[in-house]
């Protein structure tokens, strides 16, 4: 068997494995729950806003909210999830999650968006369950 052939028939078993890895809730956000959040700067920059995550994932494109993302968990701890996303028709971002308690969580995020970087210190603190 030659070399490419084996790299791909390996790339092929590992597959299933990274997309499950991937959409696997990050051990630092099991302890939380969906729901209503609320997201501030601490250094008041930007407003707050409070959004609905119903995976809590999602928190981690919150510059990109809304958008149609493909995230990939880099680093999975119980103190801390790293999440990096991609988003259709550009824009794409990494993000630092790090639960402070299961109602708060600190949320570094920097990427790209518009063409333009950005980077954000946030605090994120659950606040009740979403409307609907």
């Amino acid at each position: 068997m030659n070399r490419r052939k084996l790299v791909a028939g390996l790339a092929i078993l590992a597959a299933p494995a990274l997309i499950a890895a991937s959409q696997a809730l990050p051990r630092a956000l099991q302890q939380a729950q969906p729901g209503l959040w609320e997201i501030s700067d601490p250094s008041g920059d930007r407003r707050t806003q409070r959004i609905c995550f119903r995976d809590l994932s999602a928190m981690a494109q919150v510059e990109h909210r809304g958008r149609q993302c493909t995230r990939v968990t880099i680093k999975d701890d119980p103190r801390l999830a790293q999440i990096h996303y991609t988003c259709v028709g550009g824009g794409f971002g990494r993000a630092t999650l790090e639960p402070v308690t299961p109602r708060n969580f600190r949320l570094v995020t920097q990427g790209i968006d518009g063409g333009l970087p950005f980077h954000h210190t946030l605090a994120a603190r659950r606040v009740g369950n979403c409307s609907n």
